[in-house]
């Protein structure tokens, strides 16, 4: 008897812990969801010129080229609690911050057309951005690997699963349709929100008890251990097909989010709301998609499977461009995520099979390096597309570009990648 209830008492503490673990990162994920909307609509409220609005929320991207595979060595060395929680206090202090000269700059004046307006506001708030992207790198790297020490091994699937729902929840679901509620009521309340969130999420994190520091001492020399996770990822043919193409795909899909501001705003004359409400459905498609894999595995090949769901975006785009309101619009952004998500499972899935327990850590963060990577790209090159058509084109023309550069860029993945995937999930 005594067995059992020291038992259960562990189950109950593993329970207790992974409950309060899964929650701060659900307040972390509701942050960044609450920013998805937050970044974009306040650069739009300084200025109308398109590369502008692109470039401030680009710099929450930009640390994941400079520190992804730092940041994976980092979490591997550091108490990985210690380092989660001091990550979130400084995002919350950079988003406090951020929402003070938010409300020290008010009222604001109408944005101008052509470069910034109140340009130390933008810097300020660009540098800002910058900060919390850093830390937002290191903080997620540290939460994937210190899982593992929350629950068993055996209940890592579902562990991972149901963090995997609270995340599209949070940052694709409520986070953004709250973002647009309240942007729309209060300019800097979201960055204020964020703060509140990410505090609450540091103090979760704090209160776990155990030993999260990394099971073994490394003695390798960092350069020799970043070059091992690169090595395996080049000599691997499948890897490298499924980092190449989940690159460009996130290059693609970021260009026409960024771009889908302007063109609710103006092309629809839709407002913050209506922006989030797109959002909003949109991250529902991707909950279904989650749920819908292992029912279309039972109907499909992997490799068919992929192949489709890698070209599914392209008429996406395409209708984005071209629709006539925002109802389609949603309809558009609900089968885009859906199609995403089934991609994501699926190349996920294949990698954890074939990647060895202890490298894959620096192989997800090459992973990280270039899918996240190619991010801040696609947002900048969508304003610069954008700034250079609007020469020749009308402005409302001008805005459906990124759409229409993201569908033929997608189709051309598609196309290059048929046959590798086909034989490559076989």
């Amino acid at each position: 008897m005594a067995d059992v209830s020291v038992e259960n008492n562990a189950r109950n503490n593993q329970s207790g812990a992974f409950a309060r673990f899964g929650t701060a990162v659900g307040l972390a994920n509701l942050g960044d969801g609450i920013a998805v909307v937050a970044w974009a609509w306040i650069a739009s409220l300084l200025t109308r010129d398109p590369l502008w609005i692109a470039i401030l929320p680009a710099a929450l991207r930009v640390p994941w080229v400079l520190f992804a595979l730092p940041s994976g060595i980092l979490a591997d060395r550091m108490d990985r609690k210690r380092l989660i929680v001091f990550c979130d206090l400084i995002r919350t202090l950079a988003y406090g911050m951020a929402g003070g000269a938010m409300m020290l700059s008010l009222p604001l004046a109408e944005p101008v057309i052509d470069g910034i307006g109140r340009s130390t506001l933008y810097w300020s708030l660009l540098s800002l951005g910058f900060l919390i992207g850093c830390a937002e790198v290191a903080r997620d790297n540290a939460a994937q690997s210190m899982l593992p020490k929350i629950v068993p091994s055996e209940k890592l699937e579902r562990a991972n699963g149901l963090l995997g729902s609270i995340e599209t929840v949070g940052n694709s679901m409520a986070g953004p349709a709250l973002g647009a509620f309240i942007v729309a009521i209060f300019v800097p309340l979201p960055f204020l929100a964020i703060a509140i969130a990410l505090l609450f999420a540091a103090l979760l994190t704090a209160s776990l008890k155990g030993d999260f520091k990394p099971s073994e001492k490394k003695t390798q020399d960092w350069r020799d251990e970043l070059m091992e996770g690169f090595r395996f990822v080049v000599s691997h043919p499948m890897l490298r097909v499924l980092v190449l193409i989940t690159g460009f795909w996130n290059f693609f899909a970021e260009m026409s989010v960024i771009a889908l501001v302007l063109h609710v705003q103006e092309n629809m004359n839709a407002g913050a709301t209506t922006y989030g409400l797109i959002l909003a459905v949109g991250a529902f498609g991707g909950v279904v998609g989650g749920v819908s894999v292992a029912p279309l595995m039972k109907l499909f090949p992997t490799g068919v499977l992929a192949k489709w769901m890698n070209l599914a975006s392209a008429p996406m785009f395409l209708l984005i461009a071209f629709a006539p309101g925002p109802i389609t619009v949603s309809v558009a952004m609900f089968f885009f995520y859906l199609s995403g998500i089934v991609w994501n499972t699926l190349s996920i899935s294949y990698r954890q099979r074939v990647v060895s327990d202890e490298i894959r850590g620096r192989v997800n963060s090459v992973y990280r390096l270039f899918a996240w990577g190619m991010m801040p790209l696609g947002l900048v090159v969508s304003g610069a597309i954008v700034s250079i058509a609007e020469g020749p084109l009308a402005r409302e023309t001008a805005l459906k570009m990124p759409f229409l550069t993201a569908a033929t860029g997608i189709f051309i993945l598609a196309a290059a990648s048929w046959r590798p995937l086909g034989q490559g999930f076989k």
